[in-house]
């Protein structure tokens, strides 16, 4: 099929954080939970039409491991932009970002657009609606979610229990 452009992007991060299902989902249109640790780079294309024209995407997608850094390098070589992918689930994904950052800025024209990419939502929400439907088969429970690193955090939770505890009390007493 005859196109107008071709663009060529590149997806970069940790290993991991989805690279390979972002492609895959992109490419095929379909979701793919477990996926082997891409060696080197995968490839995949797409024609998409935007004002009337038939655009051609290249997607480059590359290996997050520090021992093939040098392979993705050459990749960001002619790339209209990149996705710099992080997986919102773990803390270090999002901690390495500047390091991606900076050496798709090192290797890459000054033009190139990065696209930040917090992926596996999806994670959060079954958790979300794991944790609804516990509470509703668990009707005594108080549940929170909280970072117990901070002291106010501790505060709000025995805010909650003493709440919680009165609530019991009065329901008893009555």
């Amino acid at each position: 099929m005859a196109y107008a452009y071709l663009f060529k992007y590149i997806i970069i991060g940790d290993t991991g954080v989805g690279k390979s299902c972002l492609l895959l989902q992109f490419t095929d249109k379909r979701f793919q939970p477990v996926h082997d640790l891409t060696i080197g780079v995968e490839f995949g294309a797409r024609m998409i039409t935007i004002d009337g024209k038939q655009i051609k995407l290249q997607i480059w997608d590359t290996a997050g491991q520090e021992s093939f850094r040098s392979i993705t390098r050459s990749y960001y070589r002619g790339a209209a932009g990149a996705l710099l992918v992080y997986d919102i689930t773990r803390r270090d994904t999002f901690n390495h970002l500047t390091t991606w950052l900076e050496d798709a800025r090192q290797h890459s024209n000054s033009n190139m657009v990065i696209m930040l990419i917090g992926n596996k939502r999806h994670l959060l929400i079954q958790q979300k609606k794991f944790m609804k439907k516990f509470k509703k088969e668990s009707l005594t429970l108080i549940m929170r979610q909280m970072a117990l690193k901070l002291a106010l955090s501790m505060l709000l939770l025995m805010q909650h229990m003493q709440a919680g505890a009165a609530a019991v009390e009065s329901v008893l007493l009555s």
